[in-house]
């Protein structure tokens, strides 16, 4: 039997899929950083090189989710700090490309990138120079940013981070009183383990989030988490939502895995966007694909 091709969620109606999670128009706070994606044709070897697809695109988990939710019909921006550099006008014009508005304060100090290794099999490594987004001072904020959102999207990376914690929680503040809701994505063991379970659920408390998405090993880190609804993603086995004291399992779609990065974003933007389906079918939409955005210029 033939492997089934890969499900474009992009051909969902919007206007349908917006009924489902009600957002309209989608804000995601974090990074917006230059993504290199290097996919072996076969495992390393030590002290020589061997065949890879590399491809150079705009990233970063912030940046992923808000490029997915217009890819499934929903206008997007991304609030975060791009260097002045080359590197900064190259991620200004991939963004564009993408259809996302790019949201930012003055010249950060250099622009981010983000390196993932993806083995013939589709697993990745991912290797982080977050650059300017490493620290985002509260005053460069500007609440006009938020107007008009309904939702507001926080990476972990950016609420977790030291530099960038309190301009993350002054963000939700600002969205919430413009009417947003508030969604907030662990992002990644490490960042989970070192900020620890206590500082973790006091700042997705302070950031009022009534939805936190994690995988099975950022939800094992994080612990118990006091919040209305908590999306565990369990990668080619679906998700798990808990919800008002039940577990809902919901089964992914069987998928040609090409390259994992990304997916999780994906499946974000897909929730918020039209709920549990669209997450599962934008999730496996993004692992046929190389690299973690959509192809740009792509509309339902």
């Amino acid at each position: 039997m033939s492997e089934p091709a890969p499900a474009d969620p992009r051909a969902a109606d919007g206007a349908a899929a917006r009924a489902v999670g009600g957002v309209a128009r989608l804000c995601a706070f974090g990074d917006a950083v230059l993504d290199v994606v290097v996919a072996l044709e076969r495992p390393t070897v030590v002290d020589d090189d061997v065949p890879a697809r590399i491809t150079l695109s705009a990233g970063g988990q912030a940046a992923n989710v808000a490029a997915w939710a217009v890819a499934l019909g929903v206008p997007a921006a991304v609030v975060s700090r791009v260097g002045a550099d080359a590197s900064g006008r190259l991620l200004r014009d991939l963004l564009v490309l993408q259809g996302v508005e790019l949201l930012a304060p003055g010249d950060g100090a250099r622009t981010g990138a983000v390196t993932s290794i993806v083995t013939p099999d589709g697993r990745r490594t991912m290797a982080s120079d977050r650059g300017a987004t490493e620290s985002f001072p509260v005053g460069e904020l500007d609440p006009g940013w938020f107007r008009g959102r309904d939702w507001l999207h926080v990476s972990g990376y950016a609420l977790f981070g030291a530099g960038s914690s309190d301009a993350a929680l002054r963000a939700a503040v600002l969205a919430r009183s413009a009417g947003a809701r508030v969604s907030v994505d662990l992002s990644s063991v490490t960042v989970v383990e070192a900020a620890g379970r206590a500082e973790i659920r006091r700042l997705v408390a302070a950031a009022a989030a009534t939805v936190v998405f994690a995988n099975a090993a950022e939800h094992a880190a994080a612990g118990p988490l006091d919040v209305a609804t908590l999306v565990v993603k369990h990668g080619p086995a679906g998700c798990e939502v808990h919800e008002a004291g039940a577990v809902h399992a919901h089964p992914a779609p069987e998928a040609v895995v090409l390259d994992t990065t990304g997916a999780g974003d994906a499946f974000a933007a897909g929730w918020l966007v039209g709920g549990p389906p669209l997450a599962l079918a934008a999730a496996r939409s993004c692992v046929g694909l190389h690299g973690a955005m959509p192809p740009p210029g792509r509309t339902p």
